[in-house]
């Protein structure tokens, strides 16, 4: 049986390093096997980073399926009050995410955990995704609309999500959904989505 990115993987780790650069800055990432874009940055990410400016009004930032931390660990390492809550539903991924962290020299404002495990009270200025699409569009739209609503008054999120998976009808979807999300830029296949509250 094939396994999924979003299961908790069961065969061999295989770490390697890759080397990324965000935002003018070089990086050096962990991954393995069983996680998301275990040979390096992947093309949808990437897109989302270099679609916007670092986050730097925010506090709290949510980065909703944090695979390895890159998304993570470059918002803490541009941003210094910010804290950076990167959720996984993948203990592999939030163990390389910890680890990138705390090699990048910014584990003390990055908080890992599963999604069950933040407090309901927490609330963020912004969510930075690259959505788990192939998870299906009903649990797609249930993981939405449990994190969305945790968003502050003036909080946005920053969504990447491909045209053929179904970008455009998620824009309506959410617009539907009370959420007006404006369609920022097109690249490769890509769109990239901004969500307000509505």
């Amino acid at each position: 049986m094939t396994e999924h990115y979003f299961d908790a993987p069961t065969g061999p780790e295989e770490r390697r390093d890759v080397a990324v650069r965000i935002w003018d800055h070089d990086y050096t990432f962990t991954t393995a096997a069983g996680v998301f874009a275990r040979d390096g940055l992947d093309k949808a990410t990437a897109i989302l980073l270099r679609s916007f400016d670092p986050p730097d009004g925010a506090r709290t930032v949510l980065d909703l399926g944090c695979g390895w931390g890159p998304i993570a660990v470059a918002v803490a390492a541009e941003v210094p009050e910010v804290t950076v809550h990167a959720v996984d539903t993948n203990p592999r991924a939030r163990d390389l995410t910890r680890h990138n962290a705390e090699r990048a020299g910014v584990a003390s404002r990055v908080v890992v955990a599963a999604p069950d495990d933040v407090p309901a009270t927490t609330v963020f200025d912004e969510i930075w995704s690259n959505p788990p699409i192939r998870i299906g569009k009903t649990a797609l739209h249930e993981l939405l609309l449990t994190w969305l609503p945790r968003l502050s008054p003036d909080g946005v999120a920053r969504l990447v999500v491909g045209k053929n998976l179904g970008a455009d009808s998620l824009q309506r979807w959410l617009t539907d959904q009370g959420w007006p999300t404006d369609k920022i830029a097109s690249a490769k296949g890509f769109r990239i989505l901004l969500v307000r509250r509505g």
